[in-house]
């Protein structure tokens, strides 16, 4: 076959291209090969250069912007907003974050978000550096847990971050008072540390406050530690007068927490551990009394007045208290027709010391004991400012006999009047009496006296009478005359002649004078005399026969 080939019609034919298979591939398929090769790479490069994201709810986007928005840690940038999206329930708003890489090590259960923009309270001033930088998201990370991807935000800044050295403790309180988060707890007027939470028990029963105290002030927590609320100003009115108590200013607007653990002879106990739970005590007052685990209820029942008296009142004996009221009714009795008024007392017998308490009787045999004796309850003034009552408990030896009762569930310990209505009964009695008194007799009586006393005025015997009275002066007073003039030269020559013969003794016991010297000599001679008769007597007792022979015949 030619190359060149003519057409039927003659005209001259095209030419055919001839095909040659080559060997190799050609390289231009190097260029996509090389493109899809450094494409696959930078997507490896992108994904392994890309951190982890996430999402954060919080209450609202306030201060934030996609694209704009900061994530830091510690003021160093971690991450950027990408998106922010309205969630489904329309309650709240859905941050999407997008970390740097590095960053996943920082997300666990426990991290935390919250947004940090200037805030203003009555307990601090945070954020102001955002006023000029704008807002960001803070992140606080978690010290353990599982990985997280998703968190819900913080509507505040946590008061405390979880690399702050320090503890955390419970308190445990009936109500919450004016607590709130930031409020200061004091050691010794001291802030020390601050409240970070509160909530209900999961009961109900009781309000859970969360208490954190940076190092190394938590080292002063120990097993026996007292806390109590030291919100406001204490002011309390007793016996004693009045007390007031109070922190500082920022406690009296804010409230607070004090704490102290008292000195005691078992000492200050072991320190205490994490979350561990306390009890929140209203005062420094409740906080340092000694607790006791025994308590006994017992019943009182007055027929007067209470009015002083209130629930907690105390119970004292001799002074020292041992107890509180508990309760107080209003009962009428329509049998007897008498008004009761039932108080019911709570005593601590741990606070009454017994010697030789191996021997001792029990509580019950010991109160019945002391009712026989006398024990008696009474109501008692303890302030006049106040007109407070408490309760007082003596033994009174001049108490008529009576003995434990039962009141419903209760023993009931025998009570007297108050010294008021004791003074008020004695006032009746003696005024019963004094109506028994017959003062109209006694007025007829003493009208007839008068009146013959005036006739005794009237009849002249006492103007005769007073004539001789004054006679009778006129003659005593002519008789001291006459004994002025006669006696007295008489007596005081008789003066003159004593004083010269005491003058003249007084000589002659003159030490120094002769009629002393003699007297003195005379006496000594005189007990030499009598020194040899008794010589003489004794001689003659030995021998007799002396009188008759002489004592020149002995032999």
């Amino acid at each position: 076959m030619s190359e060149t080939a003519e057409r039927r019609d003659g005209a001259p034919a095209l030419p055919e291209a001839e095909v040659r298979v080559r060997g190799a591939p050609s390289l231009v398929w190097l260029i996509p090969l090389l493109a899809l090769a450094i494409g696959a790479w930078l997507a490896l490069k992108t994904l392994s250069e890309q951190g982890p994201t996430i999402t954060v709810r919080f209450p609202s986007a306030a201060g934030l912007q996609a694209g704009k928005t900061k994530v830091k840690f510690k003021d160093v940038e971690v991450g950027q907003v990408t998106a922010i999206d309205v969630s489904q329930d329309l309650d709240s708003v859905i941050v999407t974050a997008e970390l740097k890489h590095g960053s996943a090590h920082l997300l666990n259960a426990e991290t935390r978000f919250w947004v940090e923009r200037p805030r203003v309270s009555a307990s601090r001033v945070s954020g102001l550096e955002t006023l000029l930088s704008g807002a960001f998201i803070a992140l606080d990370p978690g010290s353990s847990g599982a990985s997280q991807r998703d968190f819900v935000g913080l509507d505040e800044p946590p008061l405390f971050t979880t690399d702050a050295p320090g503890t955390r403790f419970v308190l445990r309180a009936a109500t919450l008072g004016s607590l709130n988060i930031g409020s200061p707890v004091y050691y010794r007027q001291i802030q020390v540390g601050q409240v970070v939470g509160f909530g209900l028990e999961d009961d109900a029963s009781a309000v859970r406050i969360e208490l954190f105290i940076p190092a190394p002030h938590d080292a002063l927590v120990s097993a026996e530690t007292r806390f109590w609320n030291a919100s406001g100003v204490d002011i309390s009115l007793s016996g004693a007068g009045i007390s007031l108590d109070t922190q500082s200013l920022v406690s009296v607007l804010l409230g607070g927490v004090a704490f102290d653990t008292p000195d005691t002879i078992a000492g200050s106990g072991a320190p205490a551990q994490p979350l561990e739970v306390f009890p929140l005590y209203p005062n420094r007052e409740a906080a340092h009394a000694r607790t006791y685990a025994a308590k006994s209820h017992y019943l009182l029942l007055f027929e007067g007045s209470v009015r002083g008296l209130s629930i907690g009142a105390p119970v004292m004996l001799r002074g020292i208290e041992i107890g509180q009221v508990l309760d107080i009714q209003l009962q009428f009795d329509p049998e007897a027709e008498i008004f009761r008024i039932p108080v019911l007392i709570e005593v601590e017998p741990e606070r009454i010391a017994l010697r030789n308490a191996a021997h001792a009787p029990d509580h019950a045999h010991m109160l019945e004991r002391l009712v026989e004796l006398g024990l008696r309850a009474q109501l008692k003034l303890a302030s006049l400012i106040t007109g407070q009552l408490y309760v007082e408990l003596d033994i009174d030896p001049e108490a008529p006999a009576a003995g434990l009762g039962r009141y419903g569930d209760y023993v009931v310990i025998p009570s007297r009047p108050t010294p008021l209505e004791a003074l008020t009964g004695k006032l009746e009695r003696i005024l019963s009496r004094l109506e028994q008194v017959p003062f109209e007799q006694i007025g007829a009586d003493l009208g007839q006296t008068l009146g013959r006393v005036r006739e005794v005025v009237d009849s002249g015997v006492l103007s005769q009478l007073g004539e001789d009275l004054e006679d009778t002066l006129a003659s005593l007073r002519g008789l001291a005359e006459q004994l002025d003039g006669e006696v007295a030269p008489a007596l005081r020559a008789t003066l003159e002649e004593a004083r010269a013969t005491f003058a003249h003794a007084g000589a002659m016991l003159d030490p120094e004078a002769a009629t002393t010297r003699e007297f003195r000599t005379m006496l000594r001679e005189t007990a030499e005399a009598a020194r040899a008769v008794r010589d003489l007597a004794d001689y003659l007792e030995r021998h007799p026969e002396a009188l008759i022979q002489g004592k020149g015949g002995l032999r």
